[in-house]
Formats: structure tokens, sequence, C-alpha cells
């Protein structure tokens, strides 16, 4: 009995972790055809989720890269706020990523913004978008 249970939580974290994968993939899938655009990687110029997910879900599992700390990433954004708003504007945001350090490229720029700009707001209220991007390790 014990085993059965082990092995249905196993599977919801499996997918959970799915659904998440999914999810990020979806930001990147302009054409809404599950596909995103990796000329360099593949011939054909796209991957598809179905060839994604397997590998992305076999990499999670393995811990083979370890996520940043919530907590790290919160210090960051606060930072770039020394007002303590909690929230960046858009034009906050593009000015950091695109002007300090390694700077993002036009399409980085704007699959970011895409994920973690609200449209009506036209804010980052980073601590949102830090829970939406951080993975649950446990």
């Amino acid at each position: 009995m014990a085993d059965e249970k082990e092995k249905e939580t196993s599977e919801l974290q499996v997918a959970d972790m799915q659904r998440k994968i999914k999810e990020a993939f979806e930001v990147f899938d302009h054409e809404l055809n599950n596909t995103v655009d990796v000329e360099e990687e593949e011939p054909t110029g796209y991957i598809r989720f179905e060839k994604f997910l397997p590998v992305m879900t076999n990499i999670l599992l393995e811990r083979r890269y370890r996520p940043i700390p919530e907590e790290v990433l919160l210090r960051a954004f606060e930072v770039l706020d020394p007002t303590k708003r909690g929230y960046l504007s858009k034009e906050e945001l593009v000015k950091y990523m695109t002007e300090e350090g390694e700077p993002f490229s036009q399409e980085e720029m704007e699959e970011m913004l895409s994920a973690a700009i609200g449209p009506e707001s036209n804010f980052i209220h980073y601590r949102d978008y830090i829970t939406m991007m951080v993975i649950d390790e446990n």
C-alpha cells in the first residue's frame, strides 16, 4: 500500500512539473503551434513540445541544474527598486536589462516582457513574477 501511495505521489509531482514546463514552453511558443524557434539547435529551426517535454522532465528530475533561490532573486530585484515599491515599470526593466551588465537582445527582452509585465498595469510586480518562475523543489 505504501509503495502505491509513493508511486501516486511521484506521478503527481511529475505531472505538476510537466504542467509548469508546458506553461514555460508556451511563453516562447509565439505561433501557438507547440513549437519554439531554435534555429541553432535543430535543422528544422524548431523544437516540438513533444520532444522537449521528456528531455526537460528528466533534466529537472535528475536535478542537473540548481535553480537560483527565491531570496536571491528577490534581493536582485530589490537592488533595482531602491524605494521598495515592490514593482518596476516596463521602462525601468527594459533600461536595466538592455543597458546594464550583459544586455538582453531585443528578442530576449520581448520574451521576458511577455511573461513578466502585467498588460493592464505595464509594471512587473517582482514578488509575483518570482513566485511564478520558481520551481518548488519539495
